[in-house]
């Protein structure tokens, strides 16, 4: 073979190495780690047709993987801890907490764990998965909004910040005390700010 013409071929295969990592490195998820103190499930229902009150939870705990080049090799895993439940109200905390409802000394947290994601237009996704709550599993579809994916401007981390929302009925995770009466459907919105962990 003429010199040249292996040349040539020893570049162009080097090039297409390089193409075909360079496309790997570029489609590789990112996991993000949620941050407790930037992410907040607000859960809001109808109170006998007078009032729309809010319960705060907090202290949320997961993980978020996401493909911006494959969104369905994305996931998302969280872990809530009802000790981070606020209404505002003592009383009302405890009520909550109590046998009536969460019953959380003996289910201490909710979970959700995604079975699909899907991309439901320019910047939004549909994160179908399982809702977990006093061991009860129920498939819920968080409507998913891309805040911003960019370096954080404080802590220079890569960071991704989504919103979400769904509407569950409570009754279907043994939360059903004064239904119908008190609405049974549950607004729940979903705002976390998530970042790359240092390595």
């Amino acid at each position: 073979m003429h010199m040249h013409s292996r040349r040539f071929l020893q570049r162009s295969a080097l090039v297409a190495a390089l193409a075909v990592a360079a496309g790997a490195a570029f489609a590789a998820p990112v996991t993000y780690t949620m941050d407790p103190s930037h992410t907040t499930v607000v859960a809001k229902w109808n109170h006998f047709g007078f009032s729309n009150p809010v319960i705060l939870f907090g202290d949320a705990e997961g993980r978020i993987v996401h493909d911006a080049d494959d969104v369905s090799a994305s996931s998302v895993q969280v872990t809530l801890p009802l000790s981070g439940l606020e209404s505002n109200v003592p009383a009302f905390n405890d009520h909550l907490l109590s046998d009536d409802f969460f019953d959380a000394e003996k289910f201490p947290q909710a979970t959700f764990r995604s079975t699909s994601v899907e991309a439901a237009g320019e910047g939004k996704l549909k994160v179908t998965g399982d809702l977990t709550i006093k061991d009860i599993t129920r498939e819920v579809v968080l409507d998913t909004t891309i805040n911003t994916i960019g370096a954080h401007p404080m802590s220079r981390k890569p960071t991704a910040g989504f919103d979400a929302k769904a509407t569950i009925k409570r009754s279907d995770f043994g939360l059903g005390m004064h239904v119908p009466h008190v609405a049974d459907e549950i607004e729940l919105h979903i705002t976390t700010e998530a970042s790359v962990a240092a390595e």
